[in-house]
């Protein structure tokens, strides 16, 4: 997979920020186990104890490349979006025993973190694939790792929906209701401002808004926690004039239910936000 996003422009102030965090007066215990040590050097493996898919190496490698420029080599045997197997070697570290026991513990948070996202969006794709429907993640993110966790949504296998506010309007229930109510008026007020460039989305609790919906020639109507019965319903009525997105409740139980109704997007907040991190760990001689 090419590696477009990550640059080190966009991702090196984001690490600094971790590694002030974590030593902004030097890592004490290692500081007092290599005092006496001439040059200290280290070799070491970072291994998986589960299956899963690995995302996050360049991250990694930045951290060390940041932390101690060459002082630290990295030799990984894996590729981002590659499945490994529990007990694999994923990399080979080595270099300054001070630098790799400093940076072990935020490397590790970073590559954990984004493989444990990266394999558990894949198990929700992989559900759908059959029936043409792209899985999306949404705006529920960590703070500050936006960019961090749609890297490993895509990486996973995934696609993504809008990256922030200014990408896509998305008429939610509140913008709505602040006009009363009326979708009518929504689309509106936002067509008078709107770039060519821009689609315009709007979410539906109802059928009734479907059809309203469909009346003003929006691009994509999302049919929020609505029923099985209903997503086809609203499916037949919106009969591909439309993008159709379902969100909601997502489930890797239900999605594959949701995805046999008919909708084009199935988005969920699930494959981040409730992704556990993948099992990975620094292994002297494993």
């Amino acid at each position: 997979m090419t590696n477009y996003w990550l640059n080190n422009f966009a991702i090196d102030d984001f690490i600094k920020s971790a590694l002030k965090e974590d030593m902004y007066y030097g890592d004490i215990t290692t500081d007092a186990v290599c005092q006496n040590l001439d040059s200290p050097q280290f070799e070491i493996y970072l291994t998986t104890r589960a299956d899963g898919v690995l995302c996050g190496r360049t991250v990694f490698e930045r951290v060390f490349k940041i932390l101690c420029d060459d002082e630290v080599r990295i030799e990984f045997y894996f590729s981002d979006g590659d499945e490994i197997k529990k007990g694999d070697k994923i990399a080979k570290i080595t270099g300054d025993a001070r630098f790799i026991l400093m940076g072990e513990r935020l490397s590790l948070n970073f590559v954990q973190k984004l493989s444990g996202i990266a394999t558990y969006t894949r198990k929700f794709q992989s559900l759908v694939e059959k029936f043409g429907v792209r899985v999306v993640d949404t705006r529920k993110n960590t703070p500050n790792f936006r960019l961090f966790e749609k890297y490993a949504v895509k990486v996973g296998g995934n696609n993504l929906h809008r990256f922030n506010l200014s990408d896509c309007v998305m008429l939610k229930d509140n913008h709505i209701a602040l006009l009363g109510g009326s979708i009518t008026n929504a689309v509106k007020c936002v067509r008078k401002n709107l770039s060519h460039a821009h689609k315009i989305e709007v979410e539906c609790d109802t059928i009734d808004q479907v059809k309203e919906a469909l009346a003003n020639s929006v691009n994509i109507i999302m049919l929020d926690n609505m029923s099985c019965a209903q997503m086809k319903e609203a499916c037949d009525i919106i009969n591909k004039k439309a993008i159709v997105e379902a969100s909601g409740c997502v489930t890797l139980d239900n999605i594959e239910e949701i995805a046999k109704t008919g909708v084009d997007v199935i988005s969920t907040s699930a494959i981040v936000m409730k992704a556990p991190t993948l099992d990975l760990a620094f292994d002297y001689n494993p």
